[in-house]
């Protein structure tokens, strides 16, 4: 069985078919990306940038298109942070289906973190009995997934991405020190608003942000999700990107290894999350997965459900 999964991010357009196995596994067919900046604007707007609408439509449309011509039987499709805030999202679900044929939903925080912690706890081996933190890092969100032993998840949802982030506080290419100082400020208070320790044995990062963030760190001439999946990203590694991606005007940003350009603009602030969260976490590598929300759909598509929501 081929099951197509589309993830609309605020930054970003995902499309996986994947493949059932005899070994009730799952395999990749194909996996589309696309930067359309759907969420270009939402922060402050409150509704969706008309020319982004556009690109993302026509994005969706396409990906369509290429995953029922890859066999894709039945396509799920899920809208994030973007279209949770934008007040005119479920105008934008009418015209996704009007002309791709795809029913959108609009996913909760909570709900896009589940599909994330589907996605990482069958995507890599792990160690039942560590503690297990997953940070989900988006345009318009952060998503985070605590399991630990003998107890029941927690999941939480901060509206800190880096589309958003960016959007409130860099106004200056490349950012100013003061900028780069009221990010982290930024950062720390949501963390700390979110009332968790976020002491941990292990430190999982999904999404494009870490995926980008890695591919940087190792120079990637041609990205390579197979590298990528489980690669165990330093602490080190992390400020070394950071520091680099601080220090370059946009134009520098766009010709680095390993980074689409479409993201040179806002990869600087989603770095500054993930910088801060490792530091909070006190680990020293964050194990990068490339499976994030679109295999989380196929595996709830498949049957697989999350453990009951704490009470």
């Amino acid at each position: 069985m081929k099951i197509g999964a589309l993830d609309v991010g605020t930054n970003t357009v995902l499309m996986l078919v994947a493949e059932t196995t005899p070994d009730g596994g799952v395999r990749r067919v194909i996996d589309l990306a696309r930067v359309t900046r759907l969420g270009q604007g939402v922060d402050q707007n409150h509704r969706l940038d008309p020319q982004a609408a556009l690109r993302t439509l026509d994005t969706i449309a396409d990906f369509v298109t290429q995953a029922r011509a890859a066999g894709a039987e039945k396509i799920v499709a899920v809208g994030t942070a973007a279209l949770r805030d934008a007040a005119d999202g479920e105008d934008f679900i009418r015209r996704v289906r009007e002309r791709a044929g795809v029913e959108l939903e609009i996913a909760s925080g909570e709900t896009e973190a589940w599909l994330s912690y589907l996605a990482v706890t069958r995507g890599l081996r792990l160690d039942p009995a560590q503690r297990l933190l997953i940070i989900d890092i988006g345009g318009g969100s952060t998503e985070f997934i605590r399991a630990e032993p003998g107890a029941k998840l927690q999941v939480a949802s901060l509206q800190i991405g880096s589309v958003r982030l960016t959007e409130r506080i860099i106004h200056h290419d490349p950012p100013t020190t003061r900028e780069a100082a009221d990010l982290r400020l930024a950062i720390d208070a949501e963390l700390t608003g979110l009332g968790w320790k976020l002491e941990t044995d292990l430190l999982v990062g999904i999404g494009g942000t870490v995926t980008t963030v890695c591919a940087v760190a190792l120079q990637m001439e041609t990205y390579d999700p197979d590298r990528v999946h489980g690669y165990r990203l330093s602490r080190q590694e992390v400020e070394n990107v950071l520091r680099l991606l601080g220090s370059m005007p946009l134009e520098e940003r766009r010709k680095l290894k390993g980074l689409d350009p479409a993201r040179a603009d806002v990869i600087f602030a989603g770095t500054a999350i993930l910088e801060r969260v490792m530091s909070e976490s006190g680990v020293s590598t964050v194990t990068v997965s490339d499976q994030g929300v679109r295999w989380g759909l196929v595996w709830r598509e498949l049957g697989a459900q999350p453990p009951p929501k704490p009470s």
